[in-house]
């Protein structure tokens, strides 16, 4: 099937990067519409209106096709006030907002919800979740430096504590995700990696 995307193959690079523009995303809105499982490589091509020989000349399969696409989408953003309550009710209210506003919502639970039993895909895509959560472990660094949290803590189990209240109201709670829950999330999870005299 060829496309307005296909033709005019004089105009050379900038056609080219408008249907790689175009695949991922396509890419995306299937991922929030049919879910990881049912997301085929021809629907992707018709929904972007390329040829399936267009997708497989940039990506060899939908899995590095999906994890490219995921990874287009909004993360964590960085935050330096100085104070670790502030940064962090600053990264995730930015983060909820978001959320809201763009497929994240739909596509996260579709993958995570597949990681369990495709190994090839939690290959590819937890280098990528990892590398989102960054700007939120560097917070926590920059706190234990300060003397904030305590020197022995466990970074990652930390990170856990402060986005797990939002990914359990993701997967089990249903709708859009209220920004008013970063508050009581910060406040609880520092209450258990504060230090005493902070």
């Amino acid at each position: 099937m060829s496309s307005n995307l296909e033709k005019e193959s004089s105009a050379g690079r900038p056609r080219s990067e408008e249907a790689h523009r175009a695949i991922l995303d396509a890419t995306l809105q299937l991922l929030a519409e049919v879910g990881f499982s049912a997301l085929t490589v021809e629907g992707v091509a018709t929904r972007a209106g390329v040829g399936k020989a267009t997708i497989y000349r940039r990506w060899p399969s939908k899995l590095p096709l999906v994890v490219e696409a995921f990874s287009q989408l909004p993360a964590l953003e960085e935050s330096d006030t100085g104070n670790l309550r502030d940064d962090l009710k600053k990264m995730l209210r930015s983060y909820l907002n978001l959320f809201n506003s763009t497929p994240l919502a739909t596509v996260l639970p579709s993958l995570a919800g597949e990681l369990a039993h495709n190994p090839e895909l939690s290959e590819l895509l937890n280098p990528v979740i990892r590398g989102r959560r960054q700007p939120l472990t560097r917070a926590l660094e920059r706190a234990r430096d300060r003397g904030e949290i305590a020197e022995g803590i466990d970074l990652d189990i930390a990170a856990d504590l402060v986005v797990g209240p939002i990914a359990v109201r993701l997967f089990f709670g249903g709708g859009p995700i209220s920004p008013k829950i970063v508050g009581p999330i910060v406040d609880t999870a520092l209450r258990g990696i504060q230090t005493s005299a902070v």
